[in-house]
């Protein structure tokens, strides 16, 4: 199984969904409960982030590929399919 790091930014609606489709995913499927992911906020760890290529957040990473970046206006339902598409990878890996 792969370990996830998650960059995020605090009060980043888009961050707030990532975490909230989290949740209700791993309470729709307790297998994704078992997948392990970092959270890093990014402004507290800039040294963490470097070498990461992506530009919004949150963006999820399995080592230095990224596996998920959010884009602008992306429904709840759209971050929702990425975290899923996200874990199910790392439980595949």
């Amino acid at each position: 199984m792969k370990k996830i790091t998650a960059f995020y930014l605090t009060g980043c609606p888009y961050c707030a969904n990532a975490k909230k489709a989290l949740k209700d995913l791993i309470a729709e499927n307790p297998e994704y409960g078992k997948v392990e992911i970092d959270w890093i906020e990014e402004t507290q760890h800039p040294d963490l982030v470097a070498g990461h290529q992506y530009y919004y957040d949150p963006s999820m990473f399995d080592g230095f590929h990224k596996l998920y970046e959010a884009q602008p206006g992306e429904s709840f339902e759209e971050t929702k399919a990425n975290v899923r598409r996200v874990l199910d990878y790392a439980l595949k890996y």
